[in-house]
C-alpha cells in the first residue's frame, strides 16, 4: 500500500472528513473510485479496508472527502487520524520527474562526490516544498534534511534505488 495522506478531522455533519495529503496534486485522487483506510501507517495490506469515494474536493491546503461507508459526523469521528492509501496499481501514474513518497522511502542518497549520505527514512511537507529525511547510520542515526527541489536533487533512479544530491557530507 502507498500511503497518500491522513484524515485530520471530521468536516461538517454529513460524514465528510478533512485530509492532509502527503505530496502534490491530491485532487487527482478523485480518479480512484475506491480508497483504502487504516488506523496504522505501515500496516500490512490485509488490514487496509476499502471505502467507496462519494465526493472529493480541494479545501485550503488539503482535501475534504465523503465516503459511502461514512454516513454522518459520528462515523467521521471514528476514522479521525486514520491513514489513506492505495495499492500501486490503483494510483494514477506520476508525471515525469514526479514521484510518490512511498517510492522514495528506502532509497540510498549519495552526493556528487559519491559519498553515501544515508537512506531516505521519510519526507516532510513544509508547505513550500517537500524535504527528504535522510538517516545516516554512520552518524549514529543522525538525520539530514534535504529539500526535494531541483537545486539539490540532481537525479532519482528508482531502478537503482538511488538519489544523487548536491549536498555536502558535513552539512
Amino acid at each position: 500500500m502507498i500511503v497518500l495522506g491522513r484524515i485530520v478531522a471530521p468536516f461538517g455533519v454529513q460524514g465528510w472528513v478533512k485530509i492532509h495529503p502527503f505530496g502534490d496534486d491530491p485532487v487527482e485522487w478523485r480518479k480512484m473510485p475506491q480508497w483504502w483506510l487504516c488506523a496504522e501507517d505501515g500496516a500490512p495490506a490485509e488490514r487496509w479496508k476499502p471505502y467507496t469515494l462519494k465526493a472529493c474536493r480541494a479545501h485550503g491546503k488539503g482535501l475534504v472527502a465523503a465516503f459511502g461507508e461514512v454516513p454522518d459526523r459520528n462515523a467521521a469521528e471514528a476514522i479521525d487520524g486514520w491513514y489513506i492509501g492505495a495499492p500501486r496499481e490503483a494510483l494514477p501514474k506520476p508525471a515525469e520527474d514526479e514521484y510518490y513518497w512511498g517510492d522514495l522511502v528506502g532509497l540510498e542518497v549519495f552526493n556528487e562526490a559519491g559519498t553515501r549520505l544515508g537512506v531516505v527514512d521519510g519526507l516532510l511537507s513544509t508547505g513550500v516544498h517537500d524535504v527528504l529525511q535522510v538517516k545516516d547510520e554512520a552518524q549514529d542515526g543522525g538525520e539530514r534534511l534535504i529539500p526535494f527541489v531541483a537545486a539539490y536533487v540532481l537525479d532519482v533512479d528508482l531502478a537503482a534505488r538511488r538519489i544523487r544530491v548536491a549536498w555536502g557530507e558535513d552539512w
